[in-house]
């Protein structure tokens, strides 16, 4: 008992039983695939609304309150709905969470989220932040949905973030430095401004020369123009430890004027393939900001912070079938092999 009780993240086998106790509820019955090594996936509820700007509740404020002084119109998920580019939208989602003293979540946009540019953050009833919620929260959860390159089309029980549960406060365990690739033949891609939808929940249904432009480095160098969203990959294999989940932070602005990786999450067991040899890339989503920036071959773009699990997990990253393990450059499950 005093291990689980240790501050940390906790494993699957621990969202299982708040799940079974109540502190995690669903309209639905919960997927089968939906609680992840170290996070729960998150799934669209049945509305969804266009909204004025993005917002935080004010403190003892429902996010529903808030919605209604916001709102332009509501959109009916259970049909499929296309978020268009460019506009903030704020959805339902179909758990809800009755979490027990000690206990806090933090969320991230999943990895596929991310690789097609769309920017989601969780919101909860008072909550001071976005993405985090804090310990002993009772109540419903939203998304805030803002596509940045592509309109999407999505539906009830779409999947775009994944929450983290923790108990206490776990210690950064260490801190390394992540570079960027710009070796090869193709060293990236630029997403394509007049591209059609994408439908998240179509896996390998999407031709990438549609939305994605390949990139040729010059002398291992890349030029970002402001505006713009890249995929890269790291210089560094990624491998995370079974007791250890690891978070991709931004490195200081002072660095350099991108933003890199809106999905940060890494789950133990990423990389770590003994059939297969260890290591993945990590895929970085770059977005350049207000000025045109030459990007170097190895040069440092974000940070991986590693936390421990209070235990192991008893599945890992890779035992469910992901599409990301083992991957090099990648683009996001929704397309087909490059050059395929």
């Amino acid at each position: 008992m005093s291990e689980i009780l240790r501050p940390g993240i906790l494993p699957c086998q621990s969202i299982d039983a708040l799940i079974e106790q109540g502190a995690i509820s669903s309209e639905d019955r919960f997927d089968a695939d939906q609680v992840q090594p170290a996070s729960l996936d998150l799934r669209l509820g049945a509305r969804v609304w266009r909204v004025r700007a993005s917002f935080l509740p004010r403190l003892g404020q429902t996010v529903a309150q808030r919605i209604a002084d916001v709102a332009m119109h509501e959109l009916d998920l259970t049909k499929g709905a296309v978020l268009e580019k460019g506009c903030v939208y704020i959805a339902e989602l179909q758990e809800r969470l009755a979490l027990p003293p000690g206990v806090s979540a933090r969320a991230n946009p999943k990895s596929s989220t991310g690789r097609v540019d769309v920017f989601v953050r969780l919101l909860s009833d008072g909550g001071p932040a976005f993405d985090d919620v804090t310990e002993g929260y009772r109540g419903p959860i939203y998304i805030e949905i803002a596509p940045q390159t592509f309109s999407v089309l999505v539906r009830r029980g779409t999947r775009l973030n994944q929450l983290r549960l923790k108990r206490g406060e776990p210690p950064r365990l260490r801190t390394e430095s992540v570079g960027v690739d710009l070796t090869g033949e193709v060293a990236g891609f630029r997403g394509r401004r007049h591209a059609p939808v994408v439908d998240l929940d179509n896996v390998d249904g999407h031709d990438p020369r549609l939305y994605w432009e390949p990139l040729i480095p010059q002398n291992g160098q890349l030029l970002l123009d402001p505006g713009e969203f890249y995929i890269l990959a790291s210089k560094e294999a990624v491998e995370i430890p079974v007791l250890e989940a690891a978070e991709m932070t931004p490195i200081d602005p002072s660095v350099g004027e991108f933003r890199v990786h809106y999905a940060g999450f890494f789950d133990p067991g990423f990389g770590t393939d003994e059939a297969h040899g260890k290591g993945s890339r990590g895929v970085l989503e770059v977005r350049s900001h207000e000025t045109p920036f030459i990007l170097e071959d190895g040069q440092t773009v974000a940070r991986l912070v590693y936390e421990p699990l209070t235990e192991k997990p008893t599945r890992l990253y890779g035992d469910l079938g992901s599409h990301y393990q083992r991957q090099g450059l990648k683009l996001s499950k929704h397309f087909r092999v490059w050059g395929e």
